[in-house]
C-alpha cells in the first residue's frame, strides 16, 4: 500500500509530555500521534478544523514548538520504507522546493492508524513557513499521487493564514465534496467560508445550486439562482438539472426555452438528462420535444440519444413511432444500437406483431446492422413463447454453414 505506516518510527522526536494530557511523542514516536481527543470545548463542525484551532492554541500559550524541544528530522524519513514508497517519493516533481519535498515524503508514508494528519500539517507549517505558492504545490502534487487524504488537507489549508485562502479555494473544495456525494461536508465548508466573511461570486453560487440540489434542497438551489444577476449557460445548466433531479421537468423545459429565446443553449449532458427523465417516464411527447430542442441547439444525435427517445415511445405503446425514429436513423446515415433494436422488438412481441418484427430485421440486414446480445436474447424469448425456436435454430445453423462454404470457396 502507498500510504502506509512507515514513518512513525523515524521522526526521531524530543517532546516531553506536559501536563499528561498530551501525549505526542515517547521517545522516538510521532508528534502526529494524539493520544487523547480534543476537549469538548474545542471541538467544531470540522474534526480538522478543530485541530487546527487546537494546535494554535497551543502555540500560542507556549505549549509546543522549539519551546519543548521538538526537533523533526523532515529530510529524514528513515530506512524501512516499502518499494512503492521509495518509487512514489522519486516521482516527485524535482521543481518541489526543499520545504515541500520535506512534507509530500511524510504524506507518502502516513499511516492514519498511528499518525494525525492535521498535528503533521501543523508542525510542517511551524518548521517550514510556507507561502501560498507551496501549498499550492503540495496540493497539486497529492492530486496527482491521488493521495487519498487531499481533501482533508485542502481543507486544513483554507484555516491557514499561509494560504492565503480566497472565495475560489473555498469554491473548488465544495464543488469536490459535491461531486463526490459528501453533501454535508460541503455543507460544512460553504458555513465556514460564511462564517469568515467570504462573498459568494457567481462562480460560487452556481455551484451552491448543485450542491443544494444534490442535497435535495430545491428552494435553496432556486435563491442561489435567483442572486445570480446574468446567469451564463453552465448557471443555466445547473438550475435545469436541479429540476430535473427534483422530477420538475416542467421547469425544466421552461428555463430551457428562456434560453432558446436568448439563442443559448446548455450542455449536450444536461439535455441528454432531460430526455432520459421523460424517457424513463413513458412521455414520448415530452421526449420528441427536447429530442428536437437538442437539434435545434445544434447538437448531433447519437446512437444512445436516440434509444432513450425510441424507449419513451416503446414505453407510451407508440410502437409506430418507435419504428419511425429507427427508419430516420437509418436514412441520416446513422446504425441503430443493440439497445434500439431490443426495444424495437420488444414493442413488436408485446404488440403480437412478428411480420412487422420479421420485416424490420430485414431491413436492417440489408443495412449490414448486425443484431446482438440484447436484442437475440429478446428474439430468442420471442420465439420461445411461440413454440418454433428449434426450428428457427436449424434454419439458422443452415444458413452459417451455405455461409462459411461459400466463404471457404471463395478465391
Amino acid at each position: 500500500m502507498l500510504f502506509s505506516s512507515h514513518i512513525g518510527a523515524n521522526l526521531h522526536l524530543n517532546l516531553i509530555p506536559f501536563d499528561g494530557t498530551w501525549q505526542f511523542c515517547k521517545g522516538d514516536s510521532n508528534i502526529c500521534i494524539c493520544r487523547e481527543s480534543l476537549p469538548p470545548s474545542c471541538r467544531r463542525s470540522s474534526a480538522t478544523l478543530s485541530v487546527h484551532n487546537e494546535v494554535v492554541t497551543m502555540e500560542t500559550e507556549g505549549m509546543c514548538g522549539e519551546q519543548k524541544g521538538l526537533k523533526l528530522k523532515w529530510f529524514d524519513v528513515g530506512p524501512n520504507l516499502t518499494n512503492t514508497q521509495k518509487h512514489a517519493i522519486s516521482q516527485l516533481s524535482p521543481t518541489l522546493s526543499n520545504r515541500c519535498k520535506a512534507l509530500m515524503r511524510r504524506a507518502i508514508c502516513f499511516s492514519p492508524q498511528e499518525e494525525n494528519l492535521p498535528f503533521l500539517l501543523a508542525s510542517w507549517v511551524k518548521a517550514m513557513k510556507p507561502k501560498r505558492c507551496h501549498w499550492l504545490l503540495i496540493l497539486k502534487e497529492m492530486k496527482k499521487l491521488d493521495f487519498p487524504f487531499y481533501f482533508e488537507v485542502m481543507e486544513y489549508a483554507l484555516m491557514e493564514n499561509s494560504f492565503e485562502p480566497n472565495v475560489r479555494d473555498y469554491t473548488k473544495l465544495i464543488d469536490a465534496y459535491a461531486k463526490t456525494d459528501r453533501v454535508h461536508d460541503a455543507l460544512k465548508i460553504f458555513q465556514t467560508m460564511k462564517d469568515r466573511g467570504v462573498q459568494c461570486d457567481q462562480v460560487t453560487l452556481t455551484v451552491l445550486i448543485y450542491m443544494y440540489s444534490k442535497a435535495g434542497d430545491l428552494y435553496r438551489a432556486k435563491e442561489a439562482f435567483e442572486e445570480i444577476r446574468l446567469p451564463d449557460k453552465r448557471a443555466y445548466g445547473s438550475m435545469v438539472m436541479a429540476y430535473i433531479r427534483a422530477q420538475e421537468l416542467f421547469l425544466a423545459e421552461s428555463l430551457l426555452k428562456q434560453m432558446e429565446a436568448k439563442e443559448a443553449f446548455v450542455g449536450r449532458e444536461v439535455y441528454k438528462a432531460m430526455l432520459r427523465s421523460y424517457s424513463n417516464s413513458g412521455d414520448a411527447d415530452g421526449a420528441q420535444r427536447i429530442f428536437d430542442a437538442i437539434q435545434f441547439a445544434g447538437i448531433v444525435p447519437d446512437s444512445k440519444l436516440c434509444a432513450l427517445l425510441v424507449n419513451a415511445y416503446c414505453l407510451a405503446g407508440k410502437t409506430e413511432g418507435a419504428r419511425s425514429c429507427i427508419d430516420n436513423m437509418r436514412n441520416a446515415g446513422l446504425k441503430p444500437n443493440d439497445k434500439c433494436i431490443a426495444l424495437m422488438l420488444g414493442a413488436y412481441n408485446k404488440d403480437g406483431k412478428l411480420e412487422s418484427a420479421l420485416d424490420f430485421l430485414m431491413k436492417l440486414e440489408k443495412d449490414g446492422v448486425e443484431i446482438e446480445e440484447e436484442a437475440s436474447e429478446v428474439l430468442a424469448r420471442w420465439l420461445r413463447q411461440i413454440g418454433v425456436i428449434e426450428e428457427v435454430g436449424l434454419v439458422l445453423r443452415e444458413f452459417l454453414e451455405v455461409k462459411r462454404r461459400g466463404i471457404a470457396s471463395s478465391p
